[in-house]
């Protein structure tokens, strides 16, 4: 008998009707594939279960860390591969997380470098390539943080292999949809550090905002991106003064009461 783990596929979603397809398509090699619904308007439902998803609805959102713990809930099976709809497995990186799971280490996790689209281009640079992601795991071992936005695996101790292969990730398809994203996970990273007690100066908003573009620009080497890297430069540096500035602005409200 062979001492292969099986694998559970785990997805949170809402809406995503457009991007499901594809995204299953690349991992119907699974031996489980889960998505946890937080209340989708569109045919995400249907579409996932029509090819094979088994489907789970929690409308009570209560953040990303979360509702990643809830849908990881519903797995069965030894190992976790974490998803986003807008995600696809690539043929090499399907190879290896088969290798990997014909001999895993418990005590590890392992990554997955992202290939990133921004309006139409893979990005190379503006460090959105490699992306590191850990994503493969084992169930009973690892769980995600608690964090309203920008969740992480919590690993511990845990050592981290690379897998081969890139995820890619049809990040900006949509520059307006994007913005919007932007926009809200702004401020749930605003209101989840002033509930932590957290507070910004005015200074604070200027200094961030153009550090992230000299981040992006050039020491993340943006300007090999071409067009693409500078407009990506001036958006982060737009998402970290929106961050900052609803820190300051919720700060003042605080002390004004």
């Amino acid at each position: 008998m062979s001492d292969r783990k099986s694998l559970s596929v785990v997805i949170i979603a809402k809406n995503e009707a457009g991007l499901l397809p594809d995204c299953l398509h690349s991992v119907a090699w699974a031996d489980e594939i889960v998505i946890l619904d937080s209340g989708s308007q569109d045919d995400s439902i249907a579409i996932a279960e029509s090819l094979g998803a088994k489907v789970f609805v929690h409308t009570d959102w209560q953040g990303f860390g979360k509702q990643r713990q809830r849908a990881q809930s519903y797995a069965s099976h030894d190992y976790i591969l974490m998803l986003d709809a807008d995600e696809r497995v690539t043929p090499e990186l399907r190879q290896s997380i088969e290798q990997t799971l014909a001999a895993p280490d418990d005590n590890q996790v392992y990554s997955c470098a992202r290939r990133n689209l921004f309006l139409g281009r893979f990005m190379r640079h503006s460090g959105w390539y490699p992306d590191r992601v850990n994503r493969l795991y084992a169930n009973q071992r690892y769980r995600y943080n608690d964090d309203l936005v920008h969740e992480s695996l919590d690993i511990g101790t845990a050592k981290v292999a690379p897998l081969r292969g890139d995820l890619l990730h049809l990040t900006c398809r949509d520059f307006f949809a994007f913005q919007r994203k932007q926009l809200r996970y702004a401020e749930e990273w605003a209101n989840q550090r002033h509930q932590a007690g957290k507070r910004c100066g005015y200074s604070s908003i200027l200094t961030h905002t153009l550090g992230a573009f000299c981040k992006t620009w050039l020491l993340r080497a943006g300007f090999l991106d071409g067009k693409q890297g500078l407009l990506l430069a001036v958006v982060n540096a737009q998402y970290t003064f929106n961050k900052y500035a609803s820190l300051w602005a919720l700060g003042r409200n605080s002390s004004e009461k």
